[in-house]
């Protein structure tokens, strides 16, 4: 078991602060929006698992900094930096365990989660969708930039998320065209439940993170486990098949030396 003493300052991308047991993670890069990359990849599994851990969070609530909720936009054919040459077997394999590591801790919090969308979700645009309440700003929107427009294959949680929530056709549509799916679409397809002007966003999400929190602990921990299983099962028959197959096809770039 760890206490909110314990990690609140622990990381550099992740604001915290708890009241009326309801924790709110606010992601941000120096202030600003978060940005994508190293840094927030390897800290984002281990804050999920210290979130996971204390019993004194009865609800959580993930939002971001500024004008996104991640960032930044991979513009097709740029390819990403991190990944213009070929990597090492060990950078590799212990990106494969931040990986599985970064959804799956996410879903073993045992309370539920809401998610406060503050803007377009660029980059891994999954991880607020994963929540069991989706609220998303007028002018959020959700797509893979990260992936294959950026020369990756979508193996690391996307390829299992998007075609449960958009069913098969369109979740490949989505992955393979760098769509863009605005916050009133979002919403007719069912990825997000509510859409609001951003300055409602966050206490929207605080006001249901706060009924929630008011009903007995046990029948809370207890619906969010019946609710998250099945995406927990898809997850763990299916994301280490994606990012094996996303590392191997870093083989196939320049070899640094």
């Amino acid at each position: 078991m760890t206490r909110l003493a314990e990690y609140q300052q622990k990381y550099k991308h992740i604001r915290m602060r708890r009241e009326d047991g309801v924790l709110e993670m606010q992601f941000h890069t120096e202030g600003g929006s978060l940005q994508w990359g190293l840094a927030p990849h390897a800290e984002l599994p281990d804050a999920f698992k210290d979130v996971a851990a204390d019993r004194e969070n009865k609800v959580v609530i993930m939002t971001g900094t500024g004008a996104e909720f991640t960032g930044p936009r991979v513009i097709p054919g740029k390819g990403n930096p991190i990944f213009s040459t070929r990597p090492s077997a060990q950078f590799t394999e212990a990106l494969v365990s931040e990986s599985r590591r970064l959804l799956m801790n996410l879903m073993d919090i045992e309370v539920p989660v809401v998610s406060a969308v503050n803007g377009p979700a660029w980059r891994h645009s999954e991880l607020p969708l994963l929540a069991d309440i989706v609220i998303a700003s007028e002018d959020a929107a959700f797509q893979d930039s990260g992936h294959f427009p950026g020369g990756l294959v979508p193996g690391d949680g996307v390829h299992v998320v998007y075609p449960m929530l958009l069913g098969a056709n369109r979740a490949r549509y989505f992955l393979l065209t760098a769509q863009v799916l605005d916050a009133q679409e979002a919403l007719r397809l069912g990825l997000v439940a509510e859409v609001l002007p951003r300055e409602k966003v966050l206490p929207r999400a605080w006001e249901h993170a706060r009924a929630i929190a008011a009903r007995p602990e046990v029948l809370v921990r207890h619906t969010r486990a019946v609710l998250v299983e099945p995406i927990k099962r898809q997850l763990q028959e299916y994301l280490g098949y994606g990012l094996y197959n996303e590392c191997l096809a870093l083989m196939d770039r320049p070899d640094p030396k």
